[in-house]
């Protein structure tokens, strides 16, 4: 699930809110950048997070299956086979504000793992 490009179905309001999103980056990036402001989009993929921890005891508990084998069944789906640390997001978050991406801008920047398939 690229959680930007792909809509997930039972997020409907989600969906549209993210492609609102992408475009306000393009738009802003466009009208800001005279001025020396850049506009970016960071897209998460499945970060550790307590929210993550929830959707995870929420799913097993549905499913049938301890925690632990919900895990290892989505992060079979992940390239990096596990969820994103909050420090390895802020990384990214930290990137985009330095001076090492004066360049970049109106674009996003997933952080996924490798999960996001789409080109």
């Amino acid at each position: 699930m690229n959680l930007l490009r792909e809509p997930i179905d039972v997020l409907l309001l989600s969906n549209v809110m993210r492609a609102g999103v992408a475009a306000l980056v393009k738009s802003l990036a466009s009208q800001l950048s005279p001025y020396g402001i850049r506009v970016n989009n960071i897209i998460p993929g499945l970060i550790a997070t307590d929210r993550i921890a929830t959707l995870d005891a929420a799913r097993s508990a549905r499913s049938g299956i301890s925690i632990e084998a919900h895990r290892e069944q989505v992060w079979a789906q992940i390239p990096a086979k596990r969820y994103g640390q909050p420090e390895e997001f802020a990384n990214a978050a930290t990137f985009l504000l330095s001076d090492a991406a004066s360049y970049i801008n109106g674009t996003g920047l997933v952080v996924d793992g490798g999960k996001m398939k789409s080109l």
